[in-house]
């Protein structure tokens, strides 16, 4: 406090020198502590000196509300009015930039709008967003989301951006009307398939969203397909992996030359978890001797511990042993970061197999089985993280341990290792 207190001393005594010496030119009238009456003249504005701290503002005789704001490094010219009671300032730009009779006449122009109550501050913020163009929202979205946003997220998002809004990206986003966005998504369904669409256009009209926080005035033209009814109409995914295709399935996962992704594609059929859960899962979250292991970050953000079966327990203590130093269960290509992605050799087990699926299907494949094994339901939403309802007041009193989820998961594993018609030792071996 005292130091600010000498500051402002030091400055006043300073603009007080200041003032006698060019009192004779009746060049500067009045001064009060940070600001000051003067004649804004170009001579003056260059020779005043910079500040050492701080900041003096210089109000023109001139023009009244007209001024110059000098700080340590920068000599900024602005014009100042009362609206509705309230004193506002905009700033109009730096001197060098702007000569004064340039900063004077853009004053003019401020003044006479704010005299009618409009704000230059809210013009140019309205202005700014108006500019904003379609990657600038999205690079605004990623950096307010991205901690809040699964790497599965965050890469989908990138190529909705470079695969399907690649021409859009340099475009205002108040260029980006309606029309075009039904003509895109028809051109999205067409050739990328109707759910792409729907998750590109979802996508779009989330950016737009956040982009309203500043500006609620905004129109959302991804808004158009609800209106219309446009959205293509996507059956939920049914599909698993049936018992009697089991056998051929497994049979072409483990001919596969790639051990990594024969090993994510296993993991996900007796465990059930999500593909981006099993790829990023790390050795510091598997304890092979409680046998178990820990996934921190899931979709519903509900940390889940889960059981190693006995064919489980097989696969990752030999997988232990190939892996090394890795810190991921499922490394990727050249031991750098984990797995990616495993559509190739989805590929090529389709190929193999003549049995049609994606990574998901695992995940629906293991549920059913479940509940055809009379699971508890209870421990069947334990198993794949699944909430309860709030309105499940039972749900509530049960606690349900890791040790409570081991012989449902055996159980499990049991029934499929039957399926494929053969043991844990001879499933490991292929």
């Amino acid at each position: 406090m005292y130091t600010n207190v000498f500051l402002c001393f030091q400055l006043t005594i300073r603009l007080l020198i200041f003032a006698l010496q060019t009192r004779e030119s009746n060049n500067f009238y009045y001064q009060s502590g940070y600001m000051a009456l003067a004649k804004l003249t170009k001579k003056f504005v260059e020779e005043l000196p910079y500040t050492q701290g701080g900041q003096v503002l210089y109000f023109d005789t001139g023009l009244k509300g007209f001024g110059l704001r000098v700080g340590k490094e920068a000599k900024t010219y602005f014009a100042q009015k009362k609206i509705n009671g309230r004193d506002v300032r905009t700033t109009i730009g730096k001197h060098g930039i702007f000569t004064l009779e340039e900063a004077r006449k853009d004053a003019q122009a401020f003044l006479v709008d704010m005299s009618r109550s409009i704000n230059p501050n809210n013009v140019k913020r309205e202005n700014r967003i108006k500019a904003q163009t379609l990657q600038d929202v999205y690079d605004r979205f990623l950096e307010h989301s991205h901690r809040r946003l699964s790497p599965g997220t965050l890469v989908g998002y990138r190529d909705f951006m470079n695969l399907h809004f690649e021409q859009w990206k340099n475009k205002p986003i108040t260029e980006i009307s309606k029309d075009m966005v039904i003509k895109r998504h028809g051109q999205i369904g067409e050739n990328s398939g109707h759910a792409a669409a729907n998750n590109a256009m979802q996508f779009l009209r989330r950016l737009y969203n956040f982009a309203r926080i500043d500006d609620e005035t905004m129109p959302n033209p991804a808004v158009v397909l609800s209106q219309k009814k446009l959205w293509y109409r996507i059956d939920r995914r049914r599909t698993i992996i049936k018992d009697h295709q089991l056998s051929d399935w497994f049979k072409a996962v483990m001919e596969l030359p790639n051990e990594t992704a024969r090993d994510v594609l296993r993991f996900l059929l007796f465990t059930g978890l999500r593909k981006s859960e099993a790829l990023t899962l790390r050795w510091e979250n598997v304890d092979l001797k409680a046998k178990t292991f820990l996934v921190p970050d899931t979709k519903n953000h509900i940390p889940l511990e889960l059981p190693l079966s006995d064919y489980l327990l097989l696969m990752l203590t030999e997988r232990k042993l190939l892996m090394g130093s890795s810190e991921w269960v499922f490394p990727g290509d050249g031991g750098v970061g984990h797995a990616e992605d495993v559509k190739k050799a989805v590929t090529r087990v389709i190929d193999a197999s003549g049995v049609i699926f994606m990574p998901h299907d695992l995940r629906r494949t293991f549920i059913t089985t479940a509940e055809r094994l009379d699971i508890s339901a209870y421990a069947l939403k334990k198993l794949v993280n699944h909430k309860t309802s709030i309105n499940d007041v039972t749900a509530g009193y049960i606690v349900m341990d890791v040790e409570r989820l081991r012989d449902p998961m055996q159980k499990i594993t049991n029934y499929l290792l039957q399926q494929i018609n053969t043991n844990a030792e001879d499933a490991l071996a292929g």
